[in-house]
């Protein structure tokens, strides 16, 4: 395992730095790098590297290793999150972000109904097809909100109007997408109406207390009269036990630890965080970033570009087609009805089109769930591989580093998130 963990590290760092040579985010050549170190690559050299680099009984630490990394990934994203701005989203945002989130999921939700026949049934969990075509659609839907953070901000494009858009659209889809998967691992998990009916009312229950003991509660801890709490340590001990147990509270519920990760994240008051001890979540993000190069290699184990034969180039070929003609078609078009520019319109259709690291997250749940198997598994990581690396070169051939006029974001700004 410790032979396998510095392999991970080192590969993850080379072909990040290689990445970023060529205009990349970095989070692609990790993603290349643990795709490399499975059977898609190192697996097909003499001596069967990938087994002996990582053989049965070391894959278990790996995975706790790369969960406990996803967790500590997923509490950021939910901390960047800034609901007000969602909540003071106007007309424009809201049609953007429904119609890119509608029409790809219809797309993906269709297009799992045409590849069922081909779906290996004795790999999935549901005799049904309704779980995996919601499942595809959801998928779909997803946008990266933090690799499109990274991007816009590489670009200079955080203080213009379809930069702000991004961002916020990106956000909206992300909240709406994962409300939409929890809906899924219910349907997928739950034996009947009973057990469907007690994993809602657990669920409502776990985001009332975080919401109203949870919240509050930190609150008054970080409160300024309570001077013995401003130690950064106390609260980065908070709040990683914190985010632990909502983890595992979401994971007894039936949902999946990153449901709990999220929740936790979102819900943390952030302006008294960054007030008390603002260091405390990006260390939190720096031990998230140094574990998820595992999680790409736990995901690169499942994945072989080799086994595809010819359905499996057909559903990547399909896959890829309907997951840039539902994003970009549901935002570009949305947006110029709504008043933005074809140049903007364009550019906004370019940026949610990226699915990066969060499309993985939301495989990897897929793929536990069993309402995926391994074909469209590596079908779809293929997909949010492309779909992110396009990125970069289509903005450059639309030639605008910064769309439009800069604007103020309606409900105080957009800020930037660390991830």
């Amino acid at each position: 395992m410790l032979i396998g963990l510095a392999l991970i590290l080192a590969a993850a760092f080379v072909l990040a730095r290689v990445a970023r040579r060529i205009g990349q985010p970095a989070v692609v050549g990790e993603i290349i790098a643990g795709i490399a170190l499975g059977p898609s690559l190192l697996g097909l050299l003499p001596g069967n590297l990938t087994e002996t680099l990582f053989p049965a009984d070391a894959r278990p630490l790996l995975q706790a290793l790369a969960h406990l990394g996803l967790v500590l990934f997923m509490f950021g994203v939910g901390y960047e999150l800034d609901l007000l701005r969602l909540r003071g989203a106007g007309r424009q945002v809201m049609a953007i972000s429904l119609s890119s989130v509608t029409l790809p999921f219809a797309l993906g939700a269709a297009l799992a109904l045409l590849l069922y026949p081909w779906y290996d049934k004795s790999q999935l969990s549901t005799s049904g097809v309704l779980a995996p075509a919601l499942f595809l659609g959801a998928a779909m839907a997803i946008t990266a909100f933090p690799v499109l953070a990274r991007i816009i901000a590489e670009r200079g494009m955080q203080r213009t109007r379809v930069g702000a858009l991004a961002i916020t659209c990106a956000a909206i889809e992300d909240v709406i997408a994962w409300c939409v998967l929890a809906v899924i691992v219910v349907i997928a998990t739950a034996g009947g109406t009973g057990p469907l009916v007690r994993m809602l009312l657990e669920s409502a229950a776990f985001l009332l207390v975080l919401l109203y003991v949870v919240r509050p509660g930190l609150r008054r801890l970080m409160s300024p009269e309570r001077g013995w709490a401003a130690s950064s340590y106390l609260i980065h001990a908070v709040l990683v036990t914190g985010l632990l147990l909502s983890a595992w509270a979401t994971n007894e519920i039936g949902l999946h630890a990153v449901f709990g990760g999220f929740a936790f994240g979102a819900v943390v008051p952030r302006k008294e965080i960054d007030a008390r001890a603002p260091e405390v979540a990006e260390r939190i993000e720096q031990t998230s970033l140094f574990l998820l190069p595992v999680f790409f290699t736990v995901t690169g184990l499942s994945v072989n570009l080799g086994s595809l034969g010819g359905p499996g180039v057909v559903a990547v070929v399909a896959v890829i087609l309907v997951a840039c003609v539902g994003k970009f078609a549901g935002a570009t078009v949305s947006a110029r009805l709504s008043g933005a520019t074809w140049p903007e319109s364009a550019t906004l259709g370019v940026l949610l089109n990226a699915r990066g690291l969060t499309e993985l997250v939301i495989l990897n749940v897929g793929l536990a769930l069993g309402v995926l198997d391994s074909r469209m598994f590596t079908a779809m990581v293929i997909m949010a591989l492309a779909t992110t690396f396009m990125t970069g070169p289509l903005l450059g051939r639309l030639g605008r580093r910064e769309q439009g006029r800069p604007i103020p974001v309606p409900t105080g700004g957009v800020q930037q998130p660390r991830s």
